[in-house]
């Protein structure tokens, strides 16, 4: 049997196995998810961080004066 040959016998399971499984997939779709939650959050509190700051800063404040 010649090197190649043998290389080949070696790496063709290995291979075979590693295309058919599928574990990763499943921990990549989680991380978009919680990429994309992570998004959103970033999103609504910098669209609306500025507004409550304010509402809650003037509330305060009316309360001390």
């Amino acid at each position: 049997m010649t090197q190649i040959e043998t290389l080949h016998s070696k790496i063709r399971p290995e291979l075979t196995r590693f295309c058919m499984d599928e574990s990763a997939a499943t921990a990549i779709e989680y991380a978009l998810v919680a990429g994309g939650i992570g998004v959103a959050v970033a999103g609504t509190v910098m669209s609306l961080g500025s507004t409550l700051k304010t509402a809650f800063y003037d509330k305060i404040g009316a309360m001390f004066d």
